[in-house]
């Protein structure tokens, strides 16, 4: 029968309450750390055994009964229960049964405190890089619709009311913008993450002749805490990797929703694949853009996660207190509801259709070229504002009359203004888009130095996580066994 007796049970007369076991177990959920929690095991294992703490043979003993415990969870056969009380114990009573009492040694110059807070920090790392690799699919994916599309414009909205064109790959091209500020996020985030706080012990520190620079090497972190006290009772870098979370989820909310507008009847701009939408169980006509909304509505659940852990962080008192055990839920689940969302718009874009004809039209409705006509005479010289109120009397006229700039005549125009007699201004989209041919406008010339930018932008942030995902599954695989 397995020894079910906890590790801080010596304390104690008689054992947890049921009712206790099952409020203060976190087994159900920090069992995601327990191939970190193996990993931080090992590397104490070979430091206690490198200081003389515990003796080289029972060093690896340790070290071999964790590799096999590994095994085993690779194997899914190994299970854990709510007496397990949380990850760490749980494969500290499984190595005991492996190893025998020398399982007790692995314990020495360690605390949960900073047993937990290196697991989650070695598992922030990682989802922090998966977090990368699915904004990188998402700009890939944007630039590739960008480059379909390289010169068909659009309405520009402010207020979602039709303001001036633009192309479709500029407005494509802002997201990517965006995705780029969440990754400076992410590895600003990981930087953070990547600091050792093992060897803190409970609070204040071990007595035992430890190396924590040799621990920090072996995890792969960058640098060890300063300070045990906050070490044990930090969790920035929790709150950090919610923020680049709900940041991502913004962008993501601010774009399905575009999709959704664009793929309405009333815009008609975007058809999705039949692969990535859903119908009606009562109306045969519907085709819904489910994706989009449903990323739309999560930010929503990753928004409350990040609000939750400032509000459990704020009241605590230094150093460790075990309300910090709620931070692994909101962070897993703003992780994985950010990947599986990261997942699944690149291939609905990807697959997507935008109607030119309909975007192109649309362009230059309601008068969206109003201000390349105010723009022209301010050039020849008249004050803006005139040229501002000039415009404005001829939209007013227009609309009453129900017509458009283009169904003005020369004569007509010329009455408008004098410069009118001479020159007109842009009357189509490809002209009005033209004529900004300036750093960060929506030129066509522009554009596509700025999608050729963005490309060699994409390139060089792969690079980068393909570096840092090698680093860490290095580390991961921890040398020799």
């Amino acid at each position: 029968m397995a020894d079910t007796k906890k590790a801080w049970g010596g304390r104690f007369a008689a054992g947890p309450d049921a009712r206790l076991e099952a409020f203060n177990a976190s087994i159900g959920f920090d069992v995601r750390l327990v191939r970190e929690d193996i990993r931080g095991s090992i590397a104490h294992a070979r430091m206690l055994g490198k200081q003389g703490i515990v003796s080289p043979e029972e060093a690896a003993t340790l070290e071999d009964g964790l590799w096999r415990v590994l095994a085993e969870i690779d194997a899914d056969s190994l299970a854990f229960t709510v007496s397990d009380e949380d990850v760490h114990s749980g494969v500290e009573r499984r190595l005991r049964e492996l190893v025998g009492a020398v399982a007790g040694k692995l314990h020495t110059a360690r605390s949960r405190n900073d047993q937990v807070a290196t697991d989650l920090r070695l598992w922030t790392k990682g989802a922090l890089l998966d977090l990368a690799a699915g904004v990188l699919e998402l700009r890939a994916a944007l630039l590739d619709v960008a480059t379909a599309y390289p010169d068909a414009p659009m309405p520009g909205y402010t207020h979602l009311q039709r303001a001036q064109p633009v192309l479709l790959a500029h407005h494509l091209l802002a997201y990517d913008a965006m995705l780029c500020r969440d990754l400076d996020r992410l590895k600003d985030a990981e930087r953070r993450t990547d600091v050792s706080p093992l060897g803190s012990a409970a609070l204040a520190g071990a007595t035992f002749p430890i190396d924590r620079h040799a621990t920090a090497a072996d995890l792969g972190f960058a640098a060890i805490s300063t300070n045990s006290l906050d070490a044990v009772a930090d969790r920035d870098f929790v709150l950090d990797a919610l923020y680049a979370c709900a940041t991502i989820a913004v962008h993501l909310s601010r774009l399905s929703e575009e999709v959704c507008l664009w793929a309405s009847a009333e815009f008609r701009f975007l058809y999705l694949a039949d692969q990535f939408s859903t119908g009606s169980s009562i109306m045969p006509q519907k085709k819904n853009p489910d994706i989009a909304e449903l990323a739309r509505g999560k930010s929503g659940r990753v928004f409350g996660h990040l609000m939750a852990m400032l509000t459990v962080i704020k009241g605590t008192p230094l150093a460790y207190n075990k309300d910090f055990q709620e931070d692994k839920e909101t962070l897993f689940d703003a992780v994985d509801t950010v990947l599986i969302t990261l997942d699944v718009l690149p291939p609905m874009l990807r697959t997507a259709r935008f109607d030119r004809g309909r975007m192109a039209a649309a362009a230059v409705a309601d008068f969206s070229l109003a201000t390349d006509a105010a723009d022209l005479l301010a050039r020849r010289g008249v004050p803006f504002r005139e040229a501002h109120e000039t415009i404005g009397k001829l939209v007013a006229r227009c609309a009453a009359e129900g017509i458009g700039f283009a169904d003005l005549s020369p004569e007509q125009w010329a009455t408008v203004h004098l410069v009118f007699a001479a020159e007109r201004p842009p009357l189509t989209a490809i002209e009005s888009v033209a004529a900004r041919d300036i750093e960060g406008g929506t030129a066509p010339a522009r554009v596509g130095a700025a999608l050729s930018a963005a490309r060699g932008a994409l390139g060089h942030d792969r690079d980068w996580l393909i570096e840092r995902q090698a680093a860490r599954a290095a580390v991961m695989e921890g040398g020799p066994r």
